[in-house]
């Protein structure tokens, strides 16, 4: 605890136990930072433009949930917050204060907001400590802002703080400092000749701070304590140098803390490293995780148990003997204990470790959430008992016995109309389970046509189900649908992390930016948009959401911001000094940061005279019009057609990237309608038509015949729409 609060005339009063002014306090204390700028580490929610930072220096701040190992700056953030900040600061520790204490605090803030107008920042250090009881004497006041609270705790607070209290904070996970954070922290202490060790001449050899660095294990707490031993215990040399060596710094710090609570975090993120490495067929990992929960005294029965559900969630059919196996090894651990126990423990794990993996058993909770979500339908009549009314109704009438057919199988309806075309289950192409996947699929053909041609339900009683007919006629494409699922990609590329910064390239549909948003809550979004039009209408959505958690749109790439994602749609395919805007890029990506672009391919799109039928026209006009809607992707001075795959990638690696690239062509249904025709075809807007285009090589009639066979033949079509998109993602070269 960093300090307590003392009762004074005007209520309480901070008094900092470690004040950095006294000599005799210890150095980890005296070393604390006094700003933001003097913080060390942890950049990921305290750097340049973090959300975090900047509701600091705004003294803009909501509730806070600091959570993290010892050492990693919770109490000292709270510091900096009570030297900056505008407001009334109080301290309590949650080990040492009670419920009388709670409500001094809250009389305090009262008599500050109604005396003075002024808000009051309560801080909680260990509040994990406070019981439920306490923990609900602070929430209403939480609620209604008579306090601003800033807790600190070592403890998974979803799990130590009352939900209630979690759910009106901001919660921020403080990791470990790296090992180039540890050492500037002994670089400034002993360059610090007013708090550390700047007026003392100290030699301390490299490989003893890399003991100090790599024992302290991210703790800067102990890191610095070893440091102080370590000085204040060496005596100085005939020069007065105090020499730090090797053997001195394993003195001073020796072991360090290995962590493992069977009731906490330790507990559920070994076994979810251990689920996942066997998930991804690691085995090497599988047996690391195994052997650190078998070492820290994890029961082994509930190692089993684990592994007994991923035999069938994440293995299932791809190999059916793998939930026999298991639980063989399970019988197998009960019969002979530990430490013999440990053999079958470990073939169990390598077994799941190296078998095919499928997780089509999930087909199952899809089952269940179509129950959930879709009315009930009835069964349908030919699957229905007959033994109680066949004559009335026809309950099992034209039910088709498969024993009777060939193979023991018949094409016939056995889900409910209003589901039909439904698909729960997906057989993966893994192991056995690939030896019925085409089967499957066969199968749900052979259904599909028997549906069409009317084989199934006899509907005697009931009006004809129109989400059948809906079904069947279903268009696969439409504009919002393609757009969601190039977003869930690139997405799903970039592994956005809630501190993130993030600028989106082409931010003026909003169809990336607001998704980033949503993902980074702790980071912070950028958007680039080229037009004054689309910077106003993406800021007038802008203003509905709070201060802090606002995107900023900017016009030009803003410097000298380092972004971790750099995530564009069709933002550089439009580009005509494509070598220029990479290089732009580059120089805003951190040097661990990603690029992940969505950029579509005109060259690989659709041809209009691809949905005509050659028939349909004398074949030298119809051979003129492939010709001339080809050269329309062979001009070399559209900066939207004269690139390939191969030179943008090679642009990219010429700016120091390394690049991965995928194509993907898809075919979507689009719908002819006569208001898309009239885009191909009717002059006037800023941009060439298409029939503009073919204007400069064929002749005006000619022109006009094939705008009459679109009316006349492809009118109110539904046509198959072919489209090509590149995926790239491109990081810097080490």
């Amino acid at each position: 605890m960093f300090a307590l609060v003392k009762k004074c005339s005007e209520g309480f009063e901070l008094v900092n136990l470690f004040d950095q002014r006294d000599s005799a306090a210890p150095l980890a204390a005296r070393m604390r930072p006094r700003t933001i700028d003097e913080f060390v580490g942890q950049t990921a929610i305290v750097g340049q433009g973090r959300l975090l930072r900047r509701a600091i220096q705004a003294d803009q701040l909501s509730s806070l949930i600091f959570y993290g190992p010892p050492g990693t700056g919770k109490t000292t953030l709270a510091q900096i917050i009570a030297n900056t900040t505008q407001a009334h600061f109080i301290a309590i520790n949650a080990v040492l204060a009670g419920i009388k204490d709670i409500r001094d605090a809250i009389a305090t803030a009262q008599e500050r907001r109604k005396t003075f107008n002024q808000r009051t920042i309560l801080f909680v250090d260990e509040v994990h400590r406070f019981n439920k009881a306490q923990q609900d004497a602070l929430l209403p006041w939480v609620e209604n802002g008579t306090v601003i609270l800033i807790g600190a705790t070592t403890e998974n607070p979803y799990f130590e703080v009352n939900k209630a209290l979690v759910s009106r904070s901001r919660l921020f996970q403080l990791k470990p400092l790296n090992s180039e954070d540890l050492k500037q922290v002994v670089e400034q202490t002993l360059h610090d000749s007013e708090r550390g060790y700047g007026s003392l001449k100290i030699q301390i050899d490299a490989d003893a701070i890399a003991h100090l660095v790599n024992i302290a294990n991210g703790d800067a707490r102990s890191l610095l304590n070893a440091l102080e031993l370590a000085v204040e215990t060496t005596p100085p040399n005939q020069q007065g140098i105090i020499h730090i060596t090797v053997a001195i710094a394993e003195e001073s710090i020796q072991q360090r803390a290995v962590l493992y609570d069977k009731e906490g975090d330790a507990h559920f993120d070994t076994i979810s490293a251990f689920i996942k490495s066997l998930r991804g067929s690691d085995p090497d990992a599988a047996l690391y995780w195994l052997a650190r929960m078998i070492y820290a005294g994890e029961d082994p029965r509930f190692i089993l148990r684990r592994m007994l559900i991923l035999a069938s969630e994440d293995v299932g059919l791809a190999d059916p003997n793998a939930v026999v196996t298991v639980n063989a090894c399970a019988e197998a651990f009960d019969r002979v204990g530990m430490p013999e126990g440990r053999y079958p423990l470990a073939q169990a794990a390598l077994y799941l470790a190296n078998a095919p993996k499928s997780n089509s058993v999930m087909g199952f909770f899809d089952a269940l959430s179509a129950v959930e979500r879709e009315r009930e339908s009835d069964v349908p009549l030919h699957l229905r008992d007959p033994n109680r009314d066949k004559e009335g109704f026809g309950h099992g009438a034209n039910y088709l016995y498969p024993h009777s057919y060939r193979e023991h199988w018949v094409a016939q309806q056995y889900l409910p109309s209003s589901l039909q075309g439904q698909v729960f289950y997906q057989p993966s192409d893994q192991g056995f389970e690939a030896t019925i996947r085409d089967k499957v699929q066969r199968d749900r053909e052979a259904q599909l046509a028997a549906l069409v041609e009317g084989i199934g339900e006899r509907l005697t009683t009931s009006p004809k189900n129109s989400s059948l007919d809906r079904w069947l006629a279903r268009s696969l494409s439409q504009v919002g649908e393609r757009l969601g699922t190039v977003r869930d990609r690139i997405f799903a590329l970039a592994h956005l992390q809630r501190h993130h910064l993030v600028l989106d390239l082409n931010a003026g549909s909003g169809l990336l930016l607001w998704e980033a948003v949503r993902q980074v809550p702790e980071g912070g979004v950028y958007g680039h948009v080229g037009t004054e039009k689309e910077f106003a209408a993406l800021n007038e959505q802008i203003q509905s959401l709070p201060e802090l958690s606002r995107p900023i749109l900017v016009q030009a790439l803003p410097q000298p911001l380092k972004f971790d994602r750099i995530i564009g749609r069709n933002a550089l395919y439009a580009e005509s000094d494509k070598v220029s805007a990479i290089a732009a890029l580059s120089a805003l990506l951190e040097s661990h940061g990603q690029i992940v672009l969505a950029e579509s391919m005109p060259r690989a799109a659709q041809r209009l005279y691809q949905l005509a039928d050659p028939l349909w026209l004398k074949p030298k006009l119809y051979d003129r019009w492939q010709q001339a809607e080809e050269a329309i992707y062979l001009n070399p001075d559209d900066p939207k057609l004269n690139w390939s795959i191969e030179t943008l990638q090679a642009n990219f690696e010429q700016a120091g990237f390394e690049v991965e690239v995928q194509t993907e062509q898809t075919q979507t249904e689009v719908y002819l309608s006569r208001s898309l025709f009239d885009r191909w075809f009717t002059s006037g807007s800023d941009q060439l038509t298409y029939a503009e285009h073919l204007a400069q090589s064929l002749k005006p009639a000619e022109v006009a015949q094939i705008q009459q066979l679109f009316s006349t033949r492809l009118l109110n079509q539904t046509v198959k729409w072919k489209s090509s998109t590149l995926w790239l993602q491109a990081k810097k070269r080490p």
